[in-house]
């Protein structure tokens, strides 16, 4: 028997199960048929958000605004991680203005926010931007490489 993941598509946030060793070619989503573990960060929103935060990939959110001057520059830093870490941690960005409801239950004080997710449950958070080393270790402690 092949073990699967079940991974949320990062556009139509349907649920599929993706052999683990497949999670590398590229798979795609069985509803929409768009890259359900995309190597770049998606755009996560409110309608998303409880399918996006299930399943067996952690997902780490990136709680940003278009006005703010740091989540614009930690945006480059964000997507090369995304980049690095594609198949084992997927990347969201939530834009704070446009999702105010959202951005209200994660308890969001300051951005950038970083909010981890693993099995439905938030299991780690950060404030400020980082450089690409710091945010890959910050991530290595919880268990995430």
């Amino acid at each position: 028997m092949t073990d699967t993941l079940i991974v949320p598509c990062a556009h139509c946030a349907s649920l599929n199960r993706i052999p683990v060793e497949r999670v590398h070619d590229a798979p795609r989503c069985g509803r929409c048929k768009a890259e359900a573990l995309p190597n770049k960060p998606f755009d996560l929103h409110q309608s998303q958000f409880a399918n996006q935060i299930k399943g067996d990939v952690p997902l780490l959110v990136d709680v940003w605004a278009s006005w703010c001057a740091p989540c614009r520059s930690f945006a480059p830093t964000f997507a090369q991680a995304a980049t690095q870490l594609q198949g084992r941690c997927r990347l969201a960005k939530l834009d704070s203005e446009a999702n105010p409801q959202l951005s209200t239950q994660l308890g969001i004080r300051s951005i950038p926010s970083l909010i981890l997710f693993r099995n439905g449950r938030e299991v780690a958070r950060q404030s400020g931007a980082m450089p690409l080393p710091q945010l890959l270790a910050w991530l290595a402690q919880q268990s995430i490489e």
